[in-house]
C-alpha cells in the first residue's frame, strides 16, 4: 500500500516510524525546506514514553532529555500552590517522563526516519486536496507536485492544514484568549537550583518553566489579551521583563538568560474537536485532527499516541482502511476531545482576572490532594494503553490535571 504523510513534524514523522515497524513504507512531504527548528520544549509524559519505547527511541531521549521528578506551583508573590509528584506518576504509569528541547525530539525522529530509510521530501507545501475520479484524494504541492497515494495521512499541523480543510471543510483555529511567550535559556551557571518543572500563577498570567539540566531551561511566560493586542513588541524580552518583574525567582533569572532574539509571540489557539476525522482515503492524526491548548499538556504525547494506535488499526482491518479509520477514531477521539476541554477549562480558570475568582482558583490548588491527582492523571492518560495504570475509568477535572506544563 502507497501512503503519503502531509507533514514532517512530531505527528508526521512518528507516524513513518510506527508504520516502517509495521512493514509499510511510507513517504513524508513537508512544506519547510528543512527540519523544523521552531518551538521550544515538550514534556514527555510516560505515555509518551511508552510509544517512545515502542518505536525504538526513548534510550536517545533518555541521553538528551532531564528527567524531573516533581512540578511545583507558585502564585506571583511565591506563595506555594501545591504541585505534582511526579516520580510517584512515573511509577503508577510504568514509565518515566522527559523534559526536552522540541529541536532535539524532532531531530532524534528524523535520524530514526533516515535509518528506516523513509523518504523526506522537504519544500512540499500542500495547496489542495481533491477527490480525483477513481474516489482517491490527489494532494498538490505549491512546487507542482502531485501525489495520489493508496492512503493519504494529514499530519500538517492546526494551522492552515490542507488534510484538516478537505476532511472538515473548515479549518479555522480558535483563539482562546492569551498569548505565549517562548524561549530558552542557557547559562555557564546554574538557572535553578534542581531538575523540575516549576509553574507560577497571577491573575491573568502564568510563567512555566522546565528544567533539562540546571543549566538550560525552556519556558513559556502568557497573559491574556485580546487577539488584536497579540503582537510582539519592538524590545521583546523587555516587554517580557517588565511584565514579570517582581515575580519569585527564577523568572528574572531565566528571562536574563535568554537571548532576544530566541524569544517568540504566539497567539495561543487550538481547533474545535471533531466528529470525523477521515474523508475518502485521507485521516488527519496529531494536531490536524485534534489540537489542544498547551494548558493540557498533552500535545505531542497525543501525536505520538496516534501513531502507535494507527499502525495497530491498520494491521487489525486487514487492508480496509474504512474499517482502520473508522476504529483509529472511535479510540482517539473521545480521549484527545477530553483532553482539548480540559485544556480549555483550565486556561479559563488560569487566565481570570477577577481577585476573587483567582483567590479560590489558588485555594482549590493548594488543597488537592497531590495522591489523588496521580491518580486522575494516570488512568486518563493511560487509557487505552498497555500500561500499568490504564484504566477504562474517565479522568475529572482534577487539581493535577491542569497544572502541567508544555511550550511550542
Amino acid at each position: 500500500m502507497e501512503i503519503g504523510i502531509l507533514g514532517g513534524g512530531i505527528a508526521g514523522l512518528s507516524v513513518a516510524l510506527a508504520l516502517r515497524k509495521q512493514g509499510y513504507r511510507p513517504r513524508v512531504y513537508e512544506r519547510r525546506a528543512e527540519p523544523a527548528t521552531m518551538g521550544a520544549g515538550v514534556t514527555l509524559w510516560p505515555n509518551a514514553s511508552f510509544v517512545l519505547e515502542e518505536l525504538g527511541l526513548l534510550q536517545d531521549i533518555d541521553a538528551m532529555g532531564g528527567r524531573p521528578l516533581t512540578m511545583r506551583r507558585q502564585d506571583a508573590a511565591g506563595n506555594a500552590l501545591g504541585g505534582l509528584d511526579i516520580a510517584l506518576l512515573d511509577k503508577t504509569m510504568g514509565y518515566p517522563t522527559y523534559t526536552v528541547l522540541r529541536r532535539h525530539l524532532q531531530e532524534v525522529l528524523l535520524d530514526h526516519v533516515v535509518r528506516a530509510r523513509i523518504p523526506v521530501a522537504f519544500g512540499h507545501r500542500a495547496v489542495g486536496i481533491e477527490l480525483a475520479a477513481n474516489g482517491r484524494a490527489v494532494a498538490r504541492f505549491e512546487n507542482g507536485a502531485r501525489i495520489c497515494p493508496d492512503l493519504l495521512i494529514g499530519a500538517d499541523g492546526r494551522m492552515d492544514s490542507v488534510a484538516r480543510k478537505f476532511v472538515a471543510g473548515d479549518n479555522t483555529p480558535a483563539y482562546q484568549g492569551f498569548v505565549n511567550w517562548i524561549g530558552v535559556a542557557q547559562g555557564q551557571h546554574a538557572l535553578v537550583d534542581d531538575i523540575s518543572i516549576q509553574d507560577f500563577w497571577g491573575a491573568g498570567e502564568r510563567f512555566g518553566c522546565v528544567a533539562i539540566r540546571p543549566q538550560l531551561v525552556y519556558w513559556a511566560a502568557a497573559q491574556a489579551r485580546p487577539l488584536s493586542e497579540a503582537r510582539p513588541a519592538a524590545e521583546i524580552r523587555k516587554e517580557v521583563e517588565d511584565l514579570f518583574a517582581g515575580w519569585p525567582e527564577p523568572v528574572a533569572r531565566i528571562i536574563r538568560a535568554t537571548p532576544a532574539n530566541a524569544i517568540r509571540l504566539i497567539a495561543v489557539h487550538d481547533l474545535e474537536p471533531l466528529h470525523t476525522w477521515s474523508r475518502a482515503n485521507v485521516l488527519l492524526v496529531g494536531d490536524a485532527a485534534h489540537a489542544p491548548l498547551p494548558t493540557s499538556g498533552q500535545g505531542a504525547c497525543q501525536a505520538l499516541e496516534d501513531a502507535w494506535h494507527l499502525a495497530r488499526c491498520l494491521e487489525g482491518a486487514g487492508g480496509s482502511l474504512d474499517e482502520a479509520f473508522r476504529t483509529f477514531t472511535q479510540i482517539r477521539s473521545p480521549k484527545t476531545a477530553k483532553l482539548a476541554e480540559q485544556g480549555r477549562g483550565f486556561a479559563r480558570g488560569l487566565f481570570a482576572t477577577d481577585p476573587e475568582t483567582c483567590r479560590m482558583r489558588n485555594a482549590r490548588a493548594k488543597a488537592s490532594d497531590p495522591v489523588r491527582d496521580v491518580q486522575v492523571l494516570a488512568a486518563g492518560w493511560g487509557q487505552g494503553l498497555p500500561m500499568p495504570s490504564c484504566s477504562d475509568s474517565t479522568p475529572t477535572q482534577g487539581g493535577g490535571a491542569g497544572s502541567l506544563y508544555r511550550t511550542e
